[in-house]
């Protein structure tokens, strides 16, 4: 028999469901009723920005630039890019807390220029820096961030106990956080933005430093949610976690969009126009210039043994390729057209140099 989770209610205590307990992954996949937590249903696009754009004060750029954005209902949706690309800019405007320079935003259909304290209620935050009063127990800080969105009484304590079943810290419930460990107040930072049942999560970075059990734990509970009706926009440097989680993502980089699609059409872009070769002596100097100059040749990296070349024919580079290492007598181990990870193809739209946020 296995462990149910809590009763999902809202504000008014009216029932709406249940959620999963964790470790409840038989007993989910049983729900006939799927959860959902949008109230509303105004729109099928539960995020649509156009042309949003934000200058700070003295900045010789903006920081968000003409940025065309597009979310589905019930999407985990990815945003990536560098240090300094414009990701914290673009979603502290989406949830409220900057306001935009210009353009124009709308959440479930309903425009506003900057997000109302209403709209905010219907978006949960996540953090990089947790946000968590160390010297309160997980128990006290639910019922603080719960008191501040307008949760109390009977309402909030229930809420506060479905919130420590979803994070699996029951049991921890009235320890002072500040002996948490990380990935404890990292799953007890996610639910402290579920406390109010938003229609929207927005994570910035929710695993970073945390153990690989902790990181599969708060995506196990991402994905029920999401599977329960959630939308979720979820940022990350972990490649390999928004290629696993998501259904689609946006990279941005200098404050604008410069990729965007489900991930295997983001993928497909650079697949289309790559060559992937292990080379047994390395890649000389002579030899990268001359592959360097072959007609189609957009773009040559190397690393070690390893080269990717970028070309607008790649059949046909492929074949050249080939000759010149043969010409130049060196050896390849293996060559390869396409397959490539999200991390490949983040690489070649942002570069490889190091960012400093500035």
């Amino acid at each position: 028999m296995c462990r149910r989770g809590p009763i999902i209610r809202d504000a008014s205590g009216a029932d709406k469901g249940r959620v999963p307990a964790a470790g409840e992954q038989t007993c989910y996949h049983r729900q006939r009723h799927p959860l959902h937590f949008h109230r509303f249903v105004h729109s099928p696009l539960i995020v649509e920005i156009e042309g949003l754009c934000k200058t700070y004060p003295g900045a010789e750029r903006r920081a968000v630039d003409e940025v065309d954005l597009r979310i589905a209902r019930g999407r985990i949706f990815g945003l990536l890019g560098p240090n300094g690309a414009g990701k914290t800019t673009l979603l502290s405007m989406l949830c409220g807390l900057l306001r935009p320079s210009g353009g124009r935003m709308r959440i479930d259909g309903v425009e506003t220029a900057a997000t109302t304290a209403a709209m905010r209620r219907r978006i949960g935050l996540v953090p990089q820096d947790l946000a968590l009063h160390p010297s309160l127990t997980a128990h006290e800080n639910l019922e603080y961030f719960g008191g501040v969105q307008g949760l109390g009484g009977g309402a909030l304590a229930k809420r506060v106990a479905e919130c420590l079943a979803i994070a699996g810290l029951e049991g921890l419930a009235n320890r002072r956080v500040e002996t948490y460990s990380g990935g404890l107040k990292r799953r007890l930072n996610l639910v402290i933005a579920l406390i109010h049942e938003p229609d929207l999560l927005v994570l910035d970075e929710p695993t970073v430093g945390i153990d690989p059990q902790s990181r599969r734990f708060i995506h196990e509970q991402l994905r029920r949610l999401n599977a329960a009706g959630m939308t979720i926009i979820y940022t990350s440097h972990y490649m390999e976690e928004v290629e696993a989680l998501c259904d689609e993502l946006a990279i941005i980089d200098h404050g604008r969009i410069i990729a965007q699609g489900t991930v295997t059409e983001v993928l497909n872009r650079l697949a289309s126009s790559l060559i992937q070769l292990r080379l047994a002596g390395g890649l000389s100097a002579a030899l990268e210039s001359e592959l360097r100059a072959l007609p189609g040749v957009t773009d040559l990296q190397a690393d070690g043994h390893a080269v990717r070349i970028e070309s607008d024919d790649p059949l046909l580079t492929l074949s050249r390729v080939l000759e010149c290492v043969r010409g130049r007598g060196e050896r390849v181990t293996s060559a390869s057209l396409g397959a490539v990870n999200l991390e490949q193809v983040y690489i070649a739209l942002t570069g490889a140099s190091l960012r400093d946020g500035s």
